[in-house]
């Protein structure tokens, strides 16, 4: 090959070279840019090239424990729990990959699985066996921060609204085990029964299992957004979360490490917590008199202690239009927030966030025209619990209790008691109807 055949070979080397990094930087563009309902769609077909496959479906921590979002072949998309993500989100170390088959409704699948650095998980169903697992992985690193930034701008009444209904998913938790329960005491029922022989038992516990699924699948999906992180955990990802922030930032993010025996994080608080961080630094990284930042977790038992110190002029306060985001977030966690300025030092922030959700309210707005036993009724389901313990605990019938929810379901306006409950707790305070 003569020079001028090999140069022309580069150019059209280079040339080619470009196009492709040209592609590979519009088809990101277009799955940044687009709305969260259609970022999986996006994504899939953004991969496929790199790893062809029949689903995708990512898990990414927000306020309410988990988002999870899917496109492809719905026996995939619908067909693997939330339990199962959960588990593989666990497994997995952040930044890292692996294949392997999971259980769905239809039957196990291969997957490719992807951890990103700020621990949202990606799966994909079914894949070939290309080489670019790395490639997919630097590429949902990207697309997973722009999820979280999804999740992160969410309006403060959405973490509200998780910390409302934390009693509510502990509610649906007992019942989850209640169905599990149950299913097992009738399996062992039909097996052990002396009135039926071998073939009717089997053909009776298999259809005892089947039934069982059904009940215990949909009961699951009600909790399938409770999670808690462990405190060192939660700190972790908050670490994973700001290095992108500072990492080309003259500035020095020091972390003191929160005690390792401290009181696992509501999802709601875990990630609350470390948004309220987030948007501090954010709101400190642009400052050119600020090199210095100081971030300690601590956890008392009852309250997550948050706090922040800089080493800039002294000037922020908690009036600051830069931090008007955070102080909106901690109040919507039922959180404390305070400011120390010292001219010439710098400024610390402590935050208290308690752990537990609020208890529910004595009173109810006077629109919702409720009778005194509507409003006890009222405060016991938004506190978590039962139909059976309401009629307990007021010495009335279950049946009544149903009657008195639905008349109070019907005047709030609410489909159920996760809704009752995030509506009653955005309220302010008044007197129910003598």
């Amino acid at each position: 090959m003569s020079p001028a055949q090999g140069g022309a070979f580069d150019d059209e080397r280079v040339g080619l070279e470009r196009s492709d990094l040209s592609g590979t930087l519009r088809g990101v563009a277009e799955v940044l840019t687009a709305p969260p309902t259609l970022i999986p769609q996006r994504l899939s077909l953004f991969l496929t090239p790199l790893i062809s496959h029949s689903a995708l479906v990512y898990l990414v921590a927000d306020a309410a424990g988990a988002q999870r979002g899917g496109a492809g072949a719905a026996s995939f998309v619908d067909g693997v729990s939330f339990l199962a993500l959960d588990e593989l989100r666990r497994m997995l170390g952040p930044g890292h990959t692996r294949r392997g088959r999971i259980a769905t409704i239809a039957g196990e699948v291969d997957t490719f699985q992807a951890l990103s650095t700020n621990g949202a998980l990606l799966v994909l169903a079914e894949p070939d066996d290309s080489q670019s697992d790395a490639a997919v992985l630097e590429l949902w690193n990207i697309v997973a921060l722009r999820v979280q930034e999804f999740a992160d701008a969410a309006p403060p009444d959405y973490l509200q609204r998780a910390r409302a209904t934390s009693s509510v998913r502990m509610e649906a938790l007992t019942e989850l085990a209640d169905e599990y329960s149950t299913t097992l005491e009738s399996l062992l029922a039909a097996l052990r029964s002396a009135t039926l022989d071998d073939r009717s038992a089997r053909r009776t516990a298999t259809q005892l299992a089947a039934e069982g699924m059904v009940h215990l699948r949909t009961a699951s999906d009600r909790v399938r957004t409770f999670t808690e992180e462990p405190v060192t955990t939660a700190f972790e990802r908050l670490r994973d979360d700001l290095r992108p922030l500072v990492r080309y930032r003259d500035i020095d993010v020091q972390f003191v490490e929160p005690p390792i025996d401290g009181r696992a994080l509501p999802s709601e608080i875990a990630h609350g917590a470390r948004a309220v961080v987030r948007g501090s630094i954010l709101a400190l990284v642009d400052r050119h008199d600020v090199s210095r930042v100081r971030v300690q977790w601590d956890c008392d038992g009852t309250n997550l202690l948050i706090n922040v110190r800089d080493d800039g002029p002294g000037d922020l306060s908690e009036e600051s239009v830069q931090l008007r985001l955070v102080r909106q977030r901690v109040v919507a966690l039922n959180g404390r927030l305070s400011f120390e300025a010292t001219p010439g030092w710098g400024t610390e922030m402590s935050v208290v966030m308690p752990l537990d959700p609020p208890t529910a309210l004595g009173a109810t707005p006077a629109a919702w025209d409720l009778r005194p036993r509507e409003a006890e009724v009222l405060g016991l389901l938004i506190a978590g619990q039962r139909n059976r313990e309401i009629a307990a605990n007021l010495g009335i019938s279950e049946n009544t209790v149903k009657f008195h929810v639905a008349k109070i379901f019907r005047k709030l306006g609410v489909s159920g008691r996760a809704e009752a409950t995030a509506v009653v707790l955005a309220h302010g305070p008044a007197v129910p109807r003598d």
